[in-house]
């Protein structure tokens, strides 16, 4: 079960942290520079459709792997514990996906034009960001990096 839960735990953050890339180093600067939102709305509309699946996978399958690694939720706020604080790290930056993707989706995207696509940049590029922590993150279980 630990392999599997892995393995999609990876494959779900290589979509992820992939679609983000993509989206900030191809589809914005395009978006900016021919002042065009529909380029971002049809990309969004693709990318959805497994973006958001594999970030569902992704909390469920981490979900399970941090709580075969430390048990209980309680201890996965333990920062004394290196494991602990790895697990609570990525749980913030799960947080803090959550919040860019609400105010994104009411906020943001319904109101989208040539004038607010600024705003977008300033969601996309910390989103990214966010998502490529997730990965250093994740890595760091292995290397010890945030140990």
């Amino acid at each position: 079960m630990y392999g599997i839960a892995l393995l999609l735990h990876v494959l779900a953050a290589t979509v992820w942290t992939g679609g983000h890339i993509v989206l900030s180093l191809v589809v914005l600067p395009r978006v900016l520079r021919e002042r065009d939102p529909q380029v971002l709305l049809r990309f969004e509309s693709g990318y959805e459709r497994i973006g958001i699946p594999a970030l569902v996978i992704q909390v469920v399958t981490g979900l399970l792997l941090a709580h075969r690694m430390l048990g209980s939720e309680g201890a996965w706020f333990d920062w004394s514990d290196p494991v602990s604080r790895t697990v609570s790290i990525k749980l913030i930056l799960l947080a803090a996906t959550a919040a860019f993707a609400v105010d994104a989706r009411f906020r943001l995207i319904p109101r989208l034009s040539e004038e607010n696509l600024g705003a977008l940049a300033w969601h996309v590029v910390p989103d990214t960001l966010i998502s490529i922590a997730y990965v250093f993150v994740g890595v760091s279980f292995r290397t010890g990096w945030l140990y």
